[in-house]
């Protein structure tokens, strides 16, 4: 399994959040999102907001 690059365009609040939360924990922005990911239950978290979402916009 290779590597891959990741890019991602996010707002300055959304990027001044997550400084937070890595800075809380001693990391990089980069490394908490990967943690962040990498979590056993990411794919729930994950999906459950998909569903919020399209509740939200009454896609569902």
């Amino acid at each position: 399994m290779g590597t891959h690059v990741l890019s991602m365009r996010i707002d300055g609040e959304l990027l001044e959040r997550l400084r937070h939360h890595a800075a809380k924990r001693g990391m990089s922005v980069q490394d908490y999102v990967v943690g962040t990911l990498i979590r056993d239950d990411f794919d729930e978290r994950f999906k459950s907001s998909v569903d919020e979402t399209e509740k939200f916009y009454g896609l569902m």
